[in-house]
């Protein structure tokens, strides 16, 4: 396999790696090909996982982790090049699918936030999160638009009857939302777009036609309406939403999706760029809990049935 390739440079380029990232990246690719051993290595745990079908993505991880080990490349990294390179290998398997270049490179743009957030938190470029990628090469989790998407049967020991008076049960079907930290803001137009993709793609899974969408996320904590700005799109974003459950918690857990690499100092230090960081820096400071929550809509194509 030649490692360091113009689809590789493409595939970064298209979603705008930070070019120290890109570097470290194309240094590693480099390796691969001048170091026979070391991408030979590469080349069967790849092979093993994409083509062979001996090895689950767990086990692969676990391979390129002992490669990272015996070579001296950061496994965060080392992994990120590996899901890169199997990646940018998929699209033949999304159009065998019926799904478009769209979706494939609305799915992969997860990548770049995750590079974004393993710079920020860790200080290294790559994932730190490798094993989440696992729904993406089953094609089960798929980007549309700003939001990503897994058809998923409701487990929780939970009855909920909407508003508009669908009862929610256990075993039901919904699509569980994520929401990457790509940085768009979540502006009306951002997120209808993305609700209406999600329901032409998978409403045929449910028989009204009216798609279930659900996720479980610090962005719908109730008290965020305490101290968020009116403006605020996180609080548009939560109007979308029936709120089903929420918890709050004792750890502020999701502090680093905000601060970063900032995550867990002292208040005072905590960095004040931002309306959001301002806003959960005075919240805690002032005693304030964070929290996350689980929240439902349903969609016919064209709106929120209420």
């Amino acid at each position: 396999m030649l490692h360091d390739s113009d689809d590789i440079r493409s595939f970064m380029a298209r979603y705008r790696f930070p070019r120290e990232a890109a570097d470290v990246f194309t240094a590693t690719e480099r390796r691969l090909d001048n170091e026979p051993d070391f991408g030979a290595a590469f080349d069967r745990v790849a092979d093993g996982f994409l083509y062979e079908k001996t090895i689950s993505f767990g086990e692969a991880l676990r391979g390129i982790d002992a490669l990272a080990a015996r070579t001296g490349v950061h496994p965060y990294t080392l992994e990120f090049v590996f899901i890169m390179h199997c990646a940018q290998k998929l699209r033949p398997a999304y159009a065998a699918n019926g799904l478009s270049d769209e979706v494939f490179y609305d799915t992969w743009a997860d990548l770049g936030c995750k590079l974004k957030e393993c710079m920020d938190c860790k200080g290294v470029p790559g994932t730190f999160v490798g094993g989440w990628y696992g729904g993406f090469f089953d094609l089960s989790l798929r980007g549309y638009g700003r939001f990503e998407y897994a058809l998923t049967s409701f487990d929780w020991d939970l009855e909920y009857t909407m508003r508009c008076g669908r009862v929610f049960r256990p075993g039901d079907l919904f699509l569980n939302m994520h929401i990457p930290s790509s940085g768009v803001p979540l502006t009306d137009e951002v997120r209808f777009d993305s609700y209406r993709k999600a329901w032409q793609a998978y409403r045929r899974y449910f028989p009204d036609g009216k798609v279930l969408i659900g996720t479980t996320t610090w962005l719908l904590y109730p008290a965020h309406r305490q101290f968020l700005p009116e403006n605020s799109n996180i609080l548009r974003f939560m109007d979308d939403f029936e709120l089903v459950s929420f918890e709050i918690k004792d750890r502020f857990y999701y502090d680093w999706r905000i601060f970063g690499g900032d995550a867990g100092k002292p208040c005072d230090e905590l960095p004040r760029d931002t309306s959001l960081r301002r806003a959960y820096a005075d919240w805690i400071a002032a005693g304030g809990r964070a929290g996350a929550a689980f929240g439902l809509m349903m969609v016919d194509g064209e709106k929120i049935i209420r």
